[in-house]
């Protein structure tokens, strides 16, 4: 019988790109989300009945267990902006990491891949990433033959990123920026999910992976970039950090007052966040040590991005028509 792998957290961004790439491999797919009729976009990765979302709430040993029952190898995709409620920073990235890794030992369960995020730091002023680190140690402490992926920004078809400045420059002329000048090393989810994928299969070796694209632009930069892509001219504006401390609390009692219909822009920890690089650290093993060479972002942004464009695929056409002659 093919092998199971268990990906907690299968159907988000990334989680899909690896499911995609471990039903490619052969293997069994168990795709274990809170809302599986939600996840249903995921079975069409494999063969009939190869990849199949289940219920798992990571905040319950038992529901844990039943996803976990029977795999080979297991991956914690799970990861929360939401520094309050009940699945918070505490709940999702430290107790429900550590959760799982902790059943996966029970289990026998042999590979473990967890998914952190570049800047985890628990002496970080970011809750974020203070998290994100004491995730890592919980694994860890359960799990020392863990793989730990700490991918940079990730983009991608479906991201929250580009995608969502890009919405912004759709209706506005101008573009606030907190942390202009922060620098960000953008990576491809894909690029991502095939060192999980690696990692999956045994080919990996145990330890933390920093992973970062083969471009380091600041943020301002990013945001030049996307607009040249999209075909837009906005003005950007820095907005220095003390500001962005007064307009993030602002954004977030907004976003609660109406119910999430109106979500936040920017949340003060995010703030915090972006007063840090976002980059491979130096020294730290990444992609090189897995043999995988990254993407760069202008490869691929223009292949989801050109929605954004004033007259979308027809931009192209209009350009080309300019250099027509008339008669």
């Amino acid at each position: 019988m093919p092998k199971l792998v268990t990906i907690f957290g299968g159907a988000g961004f990334l989680g899909r790109y690896i499911a995609r790439r471990m039903a490619k491999e052969g293997w069994r797919v168990r795709v274990a989300v809170r809302r599986p009729n939600e996840a249903l976009h995921v079975r069409p990765y494999g063969v009939v009945g190869q990849v199949e979302p289940v219920f798992c709430n990571i905040r319950d040993d038992a529901s844990v267990r039943a996803a976990m029952d029977g795999a080979d190898a297991v991956v914690n995709c799970v990861g929360t902006f939401d520094k309050s409620g009940k699945n918070n920073f505490d709940a999702v990235h430290v107790d429900g990491a550590g959760r799982i890794a902790r059943i996966a030992t029970e289990l026998g369960v042999s590979q473990m891949t967890h998914i952190s995020a570049i800047g985890a730091d628990a002496g970080s002023s970011s809750l974020y990433a203070k998290t994100k680190a004491r995730g890592e140690e919980a694994v860890l402490a359960h799990k020392p033959d863990a793989i730990i992926l700490r991918p940079s920004v990730l983009f991608g078809t479906e991201d929250q990123f580009f995608n969502r400045f890009s919405t912004i420059c759709r209706y506005s002329m101008i573009l606030p920026l907190v942390g202009g000048n922060t620098k960000f090393q953008p990576v491809y989810v894909d690029d991502v999910a095939k060192a999980a994928a690696q990692a999956c299969l045994g080919q990996v070796d145990a330890g933390i992976y920093e992973l970062g694209g083969p471009d380091v632009r600041t943020f301002r930069g990013l945001m030049e970039d996307m607009l040249e892509i999209i075909h837009r001219r906005r003005l950007i504006v820095n907005m220095p950090f003390w500001l962005g401390t007064i307009i993030a609390p602002i954004s977030e009692v907004v976003g609660k007052l109406s119910l999430g219909l109106v979500p936040a822009q920017i949340t003060s920890d995010q703030v915090r966040s972006l007063k840090t690089d976002n980059v491979v650290s130096e020294g730290a093993q990444g992609f090189e040590a897995l043999g995988i060479t990254p993407t760069a972002y202008e490869l691929i942004l223009p292949e989801y991005l050109w929605r954004f464009r004033p007259t979308g695929q027809f931009d192209a056409i209009k350009d080309s028509a300019k250099n027509l002659r008339t008669q």
